[in-house]
């Protein structure tokens, strides 16, 4: 019989996000709306769809072997899992999602030791009691099924709320009080789990390729030619091209040379290159990224 790794991704606002990632580590995920058992072409992996909020639950218990999930849920959750890997791949940006408290702008309350009586809603109801009994404050906290931020202005006196930009809190006329914790997508393992060799060797080789994938995110490779007689004077100017791989070409006293920087340095990089003597300069992406 062969064997198999049970892995849970999130469904929903993070499903898309995380299908992509996996694609560029090596693993083609197909989801049907009508199972929430995704096909993927890698014979000793079961994709579980399940929501973010519950992954940790279910691989701490052991129907999951690992899964990918947010820090907030494991603890919200109080889960005892081993933490495998951080990845930075959120809906919007590649930072961290943050949990805030938040109240209308034109409210009185301006910390959380004004929240003393007051009632709070939100979907994150544990770490929300944890954060007010750090600050010696009781206030009543309820959970919030959805529409949170309109219930800040007629229903509750302030909400702890998720935001990567912040856009959707200033639009609903919302301010920000203070931040409860940052986020980020976590591979976690069922200790049981870890344990086992062939799981673990598993579990490892989609943290290194996932880790790969999202390197090569930020980054792009740039070949060029340059003249022997320059290539000093190119190196010396560009530190970013220090540890560049130069091999010789076809013509005599010219070499290629190839190397790989962060992306958003390349506008300005590239015409360096040109004015240093550089020639066929190609800009190409990249899957993966190891170290």
């Amino acid at each position: 019989m062969k064997k198999k790794l049970r892995f849970g991704l999130p469904k929903g606002s993070l499903q898309e996000a995380t299908i992509e990632k996996m694609a560029k580590a090596g693993f083609n995920i197909q989801v049907s709306s009508r199972s929430y058992i995704p096909y993927v072409d890698d014979e000793e992996l079961e994709i579980r769809l399940i929501r973010a909020q519950e992954i940790s639950r279910y691989v701490e218990h052991g129907y999951l072997d690992c899964g990918i999930t947010g820090r907030d849920w494991i603890q919200e959750n109080d889960s005892d899992v081993h933490e495998v890997g951080e990845f930075l791949f959120s809906k919007a940006t590649r930072q961290p999602a943050r949990w805030v408290l938040a109240v209308p702008e034109n409210s009185r309350i301006k910390s959380v030791k004004d929240l003393k009586g007051k009632r709070i809603a939100t979907e994150v109801v544990n770490l929300t009691r944890k954060y007010l009994r750090k600050h010696g404050v009781k206030a009543e906290v309820e959970f919030s099924w959805g529409a949170t931020e309109f219930k800040a202005h007629e229903l509750v006196d302030a909400i702890v709320e998720l935001t990567e930009t912040g856009s959707s809190l200033r639009a609903n006329k919302l301010r920000i009080v203070d931040t409860l914790m940052s986020s980020t997508p976590r591979l976690i393992a069922n200790h049981t789990a870890w344990k086992d060799k062939w799981k673990r060797q598993k579990v490892e080789t989609l943290a290194l390729l996932l880790k790969g994938a999202l390197e090569a995110e930020a980054k792009v490779g740039l070949k060029m030619n340059i003249s022997e007689a320059k290539l000093a004077k190119l190196l010396k100017s560009l530190p970013a091209l220090r540890n560049p791989t130069i091999s010789s070409l076809s013509q005599k006293g010219w070499v290629a040379v190839e190397t790989i920087i962060d992306e958003h340095v390349v506008r300005e990089i590239i015409p360096r290159l040109k004015a240093a003597g550089a020639e066929g300069i190609i800009e190409y992406p990249l899957n993966k990224v190891v170290y």
